[in-house]
């Protein structure tokens, strides 16, 4: 704050008390002397050193002048040097007295009742009886002084004198020293006192904080800013504290404050920060008292800033330190199964100790103990619970999916806030029971393999639950437009049938159930295929006719070959058979020029024929032995190197946490760790480290890298560098709006080289999302999260990884091929990357927001594609629907994002154009097969343009020719018209709502 702000703010608040009194320090005071002042006169017939009385009849050395009679008085009187010893602003007390002239008889007209008073400043004492010269200038003027009370009266004992005190002050003064000057020009007068003073703000502790003497500034109106040091135990909040001292002395507006630290408390009026005496605690930085600690916690030491929960109670992350220290809950009680074929419903009684908190919830742990002696195990994935497995807020749970004929056990666990502090497992509660038999679950999908014009060939996954021996399959059909009264029955003891005798061109509906020796299972849902019209049965066989006669001359051709690959495949079998368990294990090679001898499991070394400087990923889970995978690609640490500092966070497997790394011979360096919680299973262990067999496969700036791990001790650890700023979709959100776009798009950037390198080595991440990127302190950004286990284990506490064939994934993020074919590609990959520049350029906004899954499903299907996001440059939406398309060949590779990303960095104009959103459609998705209406001149041709061109008729003979009577189309419209297809209702509906948008859109530019 300027000096020019803080008297404006002076001016603008009401007056403002001092916060102390001025201190003075006093240069000179002639009342002082014991001797002669000796003070320099001229002309020596003026001023006269005489003794006199002070107001207190104390006898004191005056001076005084009255040459009152005679005419052009010039008398002057001047002090000793006068050091100024640092001030800036001298102040002057004068004690005098005045004798009123019009009580002096014949007095003439010259004489006065006022003298002037002055100032020289020099460096040293240099001053003579004629240097400085008797004039103003080279003194300064500081004032002309009158008294306010002049005596004249005259008693038996003398005359009664009136003493005046006047203060004058002068400044700046930056010399040494100074001498004062009075001048009598025909005056009657004595002056009886000089005192020399200069002002300072004194010592004070005000708001926390220590300020010192502080010297007033060299003007009246000079304020000096003081900056003050907070008391011991204290620290600063929001500014730093300072006062403001005055030309008075005086201390004024306070700025900022210190505030006690945790663990002590302010007493003494605020000038002592005192530590909590033992039993009493401060968490926070502040005013407040301290508080005595809850129950079950104690201190350790004075000026505590947490209580210690004694032993055996627990304080979860999101409990305040104030509350009490709680404990485990106490096993459930009274567990009641009760058991249909293969479905339980699981009741029990909450537990008698709810470890005093109210955040009590159960788990189910589910184990399968066949019918032998060997240990039980955890049941699979396709065991359901309702409504969840884990965090159940009720006491009961209803569990599907079992096997027939299976014995299970079922352990209740009652868990709370602090469970996951105590080094003990949760209590619990458990129940065997047997299931009984069942017929099999339902078949989940259906494919259609060939198609005629009189015959269709189907196949179809087995159930889920087959709950035995499958022995057939029966096939349920009939003709949409009839009922299932009119239906036709096939069976098939394999998964896929040839339904002949069918209408050419008709729609047909098909279900499917399964039969074991308990019987059939219940009809698949209902699934619609149609055969062939004659005009596409023409039309195909026209295609197939060339293809026909080339095969037959192929066939020759083919079985010459054929028996000169049998003579040099029967000379190398050999060398092939050896060969043939190690290539199994490479997920991709390429010809070239050299040989690399590359360790295969259980082999010894083999030659393979690879490209220079091409390094290969395997697939760890092509081991026999998933150790060996470890052992090859991760570097064995010592636990002794490791220390763990700080939990982080919890991932899949155990805890996350942060901690150094010093390896003999190199610096100690910062890192993450993640732990494999106790009681793990070998799978668990095998699918944890898996990551880790991964990782260490990977060298490149913008992926994570792996630092070893820990297998030979417990806990079992993966150290992995430390990335600062944690996952980029929660950094994102805790900084939005706080990038450029050339910041975000060097974050994509990066985001792509490291992908481009996953893809070069034919790895296919399956999981691209910005909650697995990871961002260090310099903003760069690199892939993490390898880990395998999601899309082999169904858990359904996580709602981003959604049940599919064969499988968890993460719906939003994923192709659509991918999603109904499990066919993962770098290309399926690319579509992700286009999900996450949307999440960057969103600042970590969720992925279609609140849609569900199958409505996400359902849209990008039907061509929908995410809207930009807000202030998105066109050209980076554009990439991602670039990114986006359904045909994954069409996709651009990552090596052609990144030069993509890079144009743009090298020429930032090209990010200027901001897209718009979505052109004023109101649907929450941009559909790029919509077209602009305003763009054709006709229904017909609309109908065209979005492919619809066989309602033509339909539409024209119900009275639909214009666009204003079209958009004006409801359901029951459609159905009108004959459109009974579901598909072909959505496309119409959603084309017509787009039509509406953008003729509101045009309305209100014309209003």
């Amino acid at each position: 704050m300027d000096r020019g702000s803080l008297l404006l703010l002076l001016l603008l608040l009401p007056p403002l008390l001092p916060l102390t009194r001025a201190l003075e320090e006093t240069l000179m005071d002639s009342t002082t002397a014991t001797a002669e002042l000796g003070w320099t006169v001229g002309p020596m017939s003026g001023w006269e050193e005489v003794s006199g009385y002070d107001e207190t009849m104390n006898t004191i050395r005056t001076y005084q002048v009255c040459n009152v009679f005679e005419v052009n008085q010039n008398n002057w009187l001047r002090t000793k040097y006068i050091r100024r010893r640092g001030a800036h602003r001298i102040h002057v007390e004068m004690k005098f007295s005045v004798r009123d002239c019009s009580s002096i008889p014949n007095v003439p007209g010259s004489c006065k009742e006022t003298f002037n008073f002055y100032y020289y400043e020099s460096d040293f004492d240099s001053a003579t009886k004629t240097f400085p010269s008797w004039m103003e200038n080279p003194w300064v003027k500081v004032d002309t002084i009158a008294a306010d009370e002049s005596f004249s009266q005259v008693d038996l004992g003398g005359r009664v004198m009136k003493i005046n005190t006047e203060v004058r002050s002068f400044g700046p003064v930056s010399k040494s020293g100074f001498y004062l000057a009075f001048q009598d020009y025909g005056g009657c007068m004595s002056l009886i006192a000089v005192r020399v003073y200069y002002r300072k703000c004194p010592r004070i502790i005000q708001n926390g904080a220590i300020f010192q003497e502080t010297l007033s500034g060299a003007e009246s109106t000079s304020l000096v800013a003081a900056r003050g040091n907070c008391i011991p135990n204290a620290e600063e909040v929001d500014v730093p504290i300072k006062l403001y001292c005055n030309g008075d002395g005086e201390w004024l507006v306070p700025i900022g404050r210190c505030l006690c630290k945790a663990g002590y408390e302010s007493v003494e009026n605020g000038t002592v920060c005192r530590d909590c005496p033992s039993g009493m605690f401060k968490a926070n930085q502040g005013d407040d008292s301290c508080l005595h600690c809850p129950i079950n916690s104690r201190t350790t030491s004075e000026g505590a800033t947490n209580c210690v929960c004694r032993t055996g109670y627990y304080r979860s992350d999101s409990d305040p330190l104030q509350m009490p220290c709680t404990t485990i809950p106490s096993a459930p009680q009274n567990v009641i199964s009760s058991v249909n074929e293969t479905s339980l419903m699981l009741e029990w009684a909450p537990p008698r100790d709810s470890g005093g908190r109210e955040d009590l919830v159960y788990n189910i742990i589910c184990k399968s103990c066949g019918s032998g002696r060997g240990a039980c195990t955890r049941c699979g994935d396709n065991v359901q619970f309702a409504p969840r497995q884990l965090g159940l807020m009720e006491p009961r749970v209803y569990i599907s999916d079992l096997l027939a004929h299976t014995q299970y056990t079922f352990e209740i666990q009652a868990v709370n806030g602090v469970t996951d502090q105590s080094p003990y497992s949760p209590h619990f509660s458990s129940v065997n029971i047997t299931t009984n038999q069942a017929a099999p679950s339902s078949v989940s999908i259906m494919h259609l393999v060939t198609r005629a014009i009189d015959s269709i060939t189907l196949s179809w996954s087995q159930p889920d639950q087959p709950n035995g021996i499958i022995l057939d399959y029966e096939l349920l059909y009939y003709e949409k437009d009839l009922t299932e009264h009119n239906s036709s029955v096939a069976k098939s003891s394999t998964n896929t049938v040839l339904v002949p005798g069918l209408r050419a061109g008709t729609i047909y509906v098909f279900q499917v159930r399964a039969r074991t020796v308990a019987g059939y299972g219940r009809y698949s849902g209902k699934m619609y295929f149609q055969t062939m019209t004659e005009a596409e049965y023409q039309s195909s066989f026209q295609e197939k006719l060339p293809l026909i006669i080339g095969s037959s001359a192929a066939g020759l051709v083919f079985l010459i070959a054929l028996v000169v690959i049998i003579i040099v495949c029967s000379r190398r079998r050999g060398f092939e058979r050896a060969d043939s368990e190690y290539t199994d294990k490479l997920q991709h090679y390429t010809s070239g020029h050299s040989t690399y001898r590359l360790p295969s499991p259980g082999l010894g070394a083999r030659s393979l024929v690879v490209t220079p400087g091409m390094k290969i990923y395997i697939d760890p889970f092509t081991y026999e032995d998933p150790n060996e995978a470890v052992r090859e690609f991760a570097k064995e640490i010592d636990i002794s190197c490791v220390k763990i500092e700080q939990v982080i966070g919890a991932g899949e497997f155990g805890e996350v946490c942060s901690g150094h790394l010093k390896l003999p011979g190199k610096r100690e360096i910062f890192v993450a760790i993640k732990t494999l919680k106790s009681g793990y299973t070998e799978k668990q262990r095998r699918d944890f480290l898996s990551e880790a067999s991964i990782m260490g496969q990977f060298d490149h700036p913008n992926v994570i890298h792996l630092e070893g791990v820990v297998t030979k001790s417990s806990p079992v650890m993966i150290i992995t560098e430390f990335m600062e700023n944690g996952s980029l979709d929660s950094f994102l959100r805790k900084n939005d709006g706080q990038f450029t776009v050339i910041q975000l798009v060097g974050m994509l950037r990066g985001i792509a080289a490291g992908m481009k390198y996953l893809a070069d080595m034919n790895y296919v991440h399956r999981d691209l999302a910005a909650r697995n990127i990871l961002v260090n302190s310099n903003l760069v950004c690199k892939v993490s999260d390898f880990g395998l286990s999601r899309f082999l284990e169904d858990d359904t506490s996580d709602p981003t990884y959604t049940s599919a064939l064969g499988g968890k994934i993460p719906i939003r993020w994923t192709a659509p091929e991918a999603i109904q074919y499990r066919k993962f590609t770098s290309a399926s990959d690319v579509w992700s990357y286009g999900i996450v520049m949307w999440e960057v350029m969103s600042y970590g906004e969720r992925p279609y927001w609140d849609m569900t899954n199958q409505d996400v499903i359902n849209a990008i299907e039907q061509d929908y594609r995410l809207p930009p996001p807000m202030d998105c440059p066109n050209a980076l939406h554009q990439l991602m629907l670039d990114c986006w398309q359904k045909d994954r060949n069409h996709r651009p590779k990552f090596g052609q994002n990144v030069n993509t990303l890079d144009k743009m960095i090298r020429n930032p104009n090209t990010l200027k154009a901001v897209a718009p959103l979505s052109s004023g459609v109101t649907l929450p998705l941009l559909d790029r097969t919509v077209p602009d209406y305003t763009s054709l001149s006709s229904v017909d041709e609309w109908l065209d343009a979005i492919k619809m061109a066989q309602y033509k008729e339909s539409f024209a003979n119900a009275g639909f020719t214009s666009f204003d009577v079209i958009s004006q189309m409801s359901m029951e419209d459609i159905l009108r018209v004959g459109v009974t297809l579901a598909g072909h209702q959505k496309k119409i509906l959603n084309s017509l709502q787009v039509m509406r948008a953008q003729m509101n859109q045009i309305q209100s530019v014309e209003v």
